[in-house]
Order: structure tokens, then C-alpha cells, then sequence
């Protein structure tokens, strides 16, 4: 995975210096393009962070980025730099799943600050899907006894409704609930139902 970094896609290079300046004085890795047809060219679905686009530039527009980018799964947040006359353009690229738009000219604490938190949005879904893999993985190694009895432990029920509605001797259940919960790396059923509940 690569480091999370702000990227920048603005074809204006006095533009790209000023804000490579401002991020890097802010402590926040920078890497920029002159165009969206150069990041394209280098983009890597391994990238993090966070992208901050202009709208308007010569040949492929920040918005037909974005388009390309969202069809291509990439994940990363997007902001986009408008100038007065893009602020439909850019209210239309948040219903399509953007994460915020700043107009031109703009305070420089106030982008700075919008940054920061779609990298810290972004390290979160990340964090957050790595989880739920996690999960995933965990309940693969369940056998199908394991799951039903995992089932009935989430629901509430008691060691001994669970053996009469399995058919098997409580004891048993107790060896499956306990395999349950040393395989899914929990200590307690509300802990059990917790982790159940963030990956749906």
C-alpha cells in the first residue's frame, strides 16, 4: 500500500508550487500533476490518501477525472478547486459522490484543514474495510455447527434452549460456543455480536 498523500491535479504550476508549499509546511505528503490525462497515466489502485482536483483544466476536466477515477473504483476522497462560476458543476460532482468542493480564492487554514479530514476519513474506511476482511476471514474458519450455534448465542439464547433446539447435549454446545468465540477472537457474546453488527 502506498503512503497516504494528498494528490494534486491542477494544470496551473504557479497553483500546483503554492499548494505543495502550503501542504508539506502543514506536514502533509504532497504529490502533484500538470493534467488528469498525466495522473491517469500513473495512477495505481494501491494509492491513499486524498485527491484534490481542479475543475476546469485544458483537456480532460477534473470532473471527467473524477468520473474516470469512481468507474475505475477508486476509492480515495475527492475535493475539488472551483472557481464562482463552478459551484453547480461542483454541488452536481457531490450527488455523484465527491467529498466537498472550495472555491477560488481560497483560505488557506480552511483547505488545509478540509484535507486533513478526508485523509483521516480515508484512513478510517480503509481501517474499517481491513476489519471487516478480517472478519470475513474469521468467520470462513466456522463450521457450519459453529455458525448455528453462533446464531442462536447472538440472539441471546441460553446454552441449554440452544442444545434443545439443536438436538444436542448442552455440553456440546459448550464446546462449540467456545470454539465460536477462541475463532472469532472474542471473550463475550455482546463482544461476539459487536463485530457481527459492523460487517452486517
Amino acid at each position: 500500500m502506498c503512503e497516504p498523500k494528498l494528490h494534486i491535479v491542477d494544470d496551473d504550476e504557479a497553483i500546483r508550487d503554492a499548494m505543495g508549499w502550503l501542504f508539506q509546511s502543514r506536514n502533509v505528503p504532497v504529490a502533484s500533476w500538470p493534467s488528469a490525462e498525466a495522473f491517469l497515466a500513473d495512477y495505481d489502485s494501491a494509492m491513499t490518501g486524498c485527491l484534490l482536483l481542479d475543475i476546469r483544466m485544458e483537456g480532460m476536466s477534473g470532473l471527467e477525472l473524477f468520473d474516470r477515477l469512481t468507474a475505475m473504483g477508486c476509492r480515495m476522497p475527492v475535493l475539488f478547486l472551483t472557481g464562482h462560476g463552478d459551484v453547480p458543476i461542483a454541488v452536481s460532482a457531490l450527488k455523484k459522490g465527491a467529498r466537498d468542493f472550495v472555491e477560488k480564492p481560497f483560505n488557506d487554514n480552511d483547505l488545509v484543514d478540509r484535507v486533513i479530514e478526508a485523509l483521516a476519513f480515508d484512513a478510517g474506511e480503509r481501517a474499517r474495510q481491513a476489519g471487516q476482511a478480517g472478519v470475513a476471514a474469521r468467520l470462513a474458519t466456522l463450521t457450519q455447527r459453529e455458525r448455528q450455534v453462533m446464531g442462536l448465542v447472538v440472539a441471546g439464547k441460553l446454552n441449554k434452549v440452544i442444545a434443545d433446539e439443536l438436538g444436542i447435549s448442552m455440553r456440546t454446545v459448550e464446546v462449540h460456543r467456545a470454539h465460536v468465540f477462541e475463532k472469532m477472537g472474542v471473550k463475550t457474546a455482546v463482544e461476539l455480536a459487536r463485530i457481527l453488527a459492523a460487517v452486517g
